[in-house]
Formats: structure tokens, C-alpha cells, sequence
């Protein structure tokens, strides 16, 4: 039997709401598991069910729940069908605190398959892992709570998100649909709840973009690749001319949305060595430092239609699930990671869960418009980032990969983005108050990696 209580500074009755929408879900799956819903029945309610695909010792499962009880504002449980474990029973309870707060509890009577021998040689691997996940999961549950009663006296929006099967889209959606907001994504692709367009065609379903109250706009060709000139292209066309199809058809609606809020990034300033670069900083030279210059500009006809319109200029965005961090994990793991170059550029980084925040963040707070800084506190070098990430994973990082390779092996990326420096400031988000869930590296590399 394995119990683990957390006190949540909200009621039973939010946090039991909380848990009831289809997003929950997605919020609550820790980011360093190799799981993905393959189906669910977007309810807590008896006979319902979710199917989960992942890797148990590298071998491929699936992992079948079914929801058997539900006492509204009390508790809800769900059984293992089929999967991992020869007997699983969880119960969430949502309990009242002498404050009028709620203490969650999630409590799971499992079995592990083998009789005696699977218990004695995988009972401490299994402890650690549901401690492990149960932290995790009620560390989001309380900041996403928290992110969403700082707004609770306003309206529940309607907002499209536009690259929302992204690293960042596909958490920002969840997120919002737990705080009661319906969303719409901005697709290629048919489908419910979607608006299509076509960027290339520069085309877009106008009728269906009446209503909205909010557009995040994230879409963009990922620069995460050799920049041959055909990629290049494909960088500026998918930013600028997406986010002008966009604007300006948002510009000639009837009833445009109140903000708009565009991505852009930390390459807007190019490689500026120790400078500390607040959203006022003028923007830098290079291939990056163009395209988001054009990229913001483009983002010009929303504006002049009164449009509130921000520039969220992202870090390195750390998940891994995807970005940065993923591909440096392999071979830190294997331990031959080190760092780029003299380890001396400076890297602002964010997390996952304060990208999706801090997006919240501009969306609600009327008084922001402009470009804002996307980053942690504190910036650090490469060198102190790869140290931090080899003590977190217990590897050696001795292994530095010279400055010619790097450009050897990414030609101009590299020199950009891996060998950059960029030393942000989250000025703006400091001076709205915005509360930042991970500004520590090393804390926030435990949470993502399941080492805390």
C-alpha cells in the first residue's frame, strides 16, 4: 500500500474540478516516462476508460484503467484492467482541511507480478518510482491550481492555439481546458475544435476565427537541424508569413480577439557575450536575429487593429520530452556529454511548465503587451548547465565537444544557437509578479528527470 497527502491552498471543491477535466490528464503524466494516451474517455465517470502505450524495461505495453467509483468532491478511483502490475487499486481522495483548504491523498493497493521473488527484488524500484510520480503530480496539480485562481474572477475564454501538437502546444492546451477555458487549435489538418488554414496558400478559415477571445500563436518550423537553404527558408516562411496570414485576419474580423500573443525568441538578440539583455535591448545580427525581427513585425496589422498584441521571446525550453534537453540526454547518459565550445556562452533556459505559465500569464494580464522575455532568473553558462545536468544524472562530464566540431557537425546552427551567447533578463514577468514554479536549474532538472 503507498499513500502519499498533499495540502493544496484551494478548495475541495476546485481541486476535485480540476481533476474532472480532460486536460488533467496530460498535466499529471510525469514528463521523464515514455507514456502516451492512445485513447480516453475524457470523464472520471464508472465505466470509463484510458489506454496508456509505454516501454516496461525497454519492452512495449499497454496499460488499461478503468474508473470504478466516483463521490463528487470526495473521492474517485480506477482499477488496472491490464498492465504492469498483477493487482492495482487507486483511490484519489480530496479531503477537507480546518481551513477550509483541501488535502489531496492518492493512495494505491498494488501487486508486483512474480509472487514473493517480484516483490523482494522490484518492491524499493516500484516505491521509488510512485514516490517519484506522486510528487510530481501534486507539485503540478498545486501551481497549476495556483496559476488559475490568480485569474478566477475572470471570464473563461475561448482561445486558439496555433502549433498546438507542439512541445509547448500540447501542454499549453491541457492546461488551459483545466481552468475552465475552451480551446481550439490552428491546424493544417481537419478536425474537431480545429480552424485550418494553409500558410503557404496563405489561406485560413476566417469564419471560424468570430468568437475568439485570445489566439496563441506557436507555429514555426523547428530550427533544431543543419540550416541548408531550403531549411532556411522554411524558418522564415513558416514565422513571417504564418503570423501575417494570421494578423491579418484577425484584423478584419468583426469581433477580433482582445491579445494576441506570438512566439519569438531568445535569437532576437544574437550572440551579445556577458551583456544582461532586458526586453528593451536592441535586437542582435545573425540569421535568428532577422528572422524575429521580421517575425514580430509581421504581427504589425493585428496591432494597428487594436489588438493587444505580445512577443514572447523564448529560452531554451527544457522537457524531456523534446528541445535541448532531450537530445542532450542520451549521450550525458552514456556519459560522453560535455560542454560546447569554451562553455562560456551564457544559456537562458525556462521550464516546460513556465513556458505554459508564463503564455497563461500574458494572455490574462491586460497590461502586458510587447516583447517579453520567456527565461528563468538566472541565466548560466553552458559550462554550469552541463555540470549541473551531469551531478543530476550521476554521469561524468569531462568530455568537451570542441568548437570546430560543433560547427563541423551544424554548420551555422551551431555558431547561433550552441555557441551563442545570450544572457536574458525576465524583466517584464518579474514586474507583473509572475510566479515563477522552477527557477532553480538544478531543482527544476530533478523535477523534469524524476531525481528529486
Amino acid at each position: 500500500m503507498f499513500t502519499f497527502r498533499s495540502k493544496i491552498p484551494v478548495s475541495v471543491a476546485t481541486a476535485f474540478h480540476w481533476h474532472e477535466q480532460p486536460g488533467a490528464l496530460d498535466r499529471l503524466i510525469p514528463p521523464w516516462e515514455d507514456v502516451q494516451i492512445e485513447h480516453r474517455s475524457n470523464s472520471i465517470e464508472p465505466g470509463s476508460r484510458v489506454v496508456l502505450k509505454m516501454h516496461v524495461a525497454g519492452f512495449p505495453l499497454r496499460w488499461v484503467a478503468e474508473h470504478t467509483e466516483l463521490e463528487p468532491n470526495s473521492h474517485f478511483h480506477d482499477r488496472q484492467v491490464s498492465g504492469p502490475f498483477a493487482r492495482w487499486e487507486h483511490t484519489h481522495r480530496f479531503l477537507p482541511s480546518e481551513d477550509g483548504q483541501c488535502v489531496l491523498e492518492d493512495q494505491v493497493d498494488y501487486q508486483i507480478p512474480g509472487g514473493g521473488l517480484g516483490d523482494r527484488f522490484g518492491r524499493s524500484k516500484v516505491e521509488k518510482m510512485l514516490l517519484q510520480m506522486f510528487r510530481y503530480r501534486h507539485d503540478t496539480t498545486t501551481h497549476d491550481l495556483i496559476a488559475h485562481a490568480r485569474y478566477q474572477e475572470r471570464p473563461t475564454m475561448k482561445i486558439a492555439i496555433s502549433g498546438a501538437s507542439g512541445l509547448v502546444g500540447s501542454q499549453l492546451g491541457p492546461f488551459l481546458t483545466t481552468g475552465g477555458h475552451e480551446v481550439a487549435k490552428i491546424s493544417r489538418s481537419a478536425g474537431e475544435n480545429t480552424i485550418q488554414w494553409d500558410i503557404k496558400n496563405q489561406e485560413i478559415d476566417s469564419t471560424k476565427l468570430e468568437g475568439l477571445d485570445a489566439v496563441i500563436h506557436l507555429a514555426g518550423e523547428s530550427v533544431a537541424a543543419r540550416w541548408t537553404d531550403k531549411k532556411k527558408q522554411a524558418i522564415i516562411n513558416s514565422r513571417v508569413d504564418g503570423t501575417r496570414l494570421l494578423s491579418e485576419s484577425l484584423a478584419k474580423l468583426k469581433n477580433p480577439p482582445k491579445v494576441m500573443v506570438c512566439a519569438s525568441a531568445m535569437g532576437f538578440y544574437g550572440d551579445r557575450g556577458d551583456e544582461i539583455l532586458s526586453e528593451g535591448s536592441p535586437p542582435g545580427d545573425g540569421f535568428l536575429a532577422d528572422v524575429c525581427q521580421a517575425w514580430e513585425e509581421a504581427a504589425q496589422p493585428a496591432r494597428d487593429a487594436g489588438i493587444r498584441v505580445v512577443h514572447a521571446r523564448i529560452g531554451i525550453v527544457l522537457s524531456p520530452k523534446g528541445g535541448a534537453l532531450a537530445q542532450m540526454l542520451t549521450p550525458f547518459k552514456l556519459g560522453v556529454g560535455g560542454q560546447i565550445g569554451s562553455g562560456k556562452q551564457w544559456w537562458s533556459w525556462i521550464s516546460l511548465d513556465d513556458v505554459v505559465g508564463a503564455l497563461h500569464h500574458l494572455t490574462m494580464n491586460d497590461q502586458i503587451r510587447g516583447p517579453v522575455n520567456l527565461c528563468a532568473p538566472k541565466a548560466v553558462t553552458n559550462h554550469d548547465f552541463t555540470k549541473t545536468l551531469g551531478q543530476v544524472i550521476s554521469r561524468p562530464t569531462f568530455l568537451a565537444v570542441p568548437e570546430f566540431a560543433a560547427k563541423l557537425a551544424m554548420g551555422q546552427m551551431a555558431d547561433e544557437m550552441l555557441l551563442s551567447s545570450c544572457r536574458m533578463e525576465p524583466k517584464v514577468l518579474e514586474e507583473t509578479e509572475y510566479s515563477f514554479r522552477d527557477p532553480h536549474l538544478e531543482r527544476c532538472l530533478r523535477k523534469l528527470l524524476g531525481r528529486q
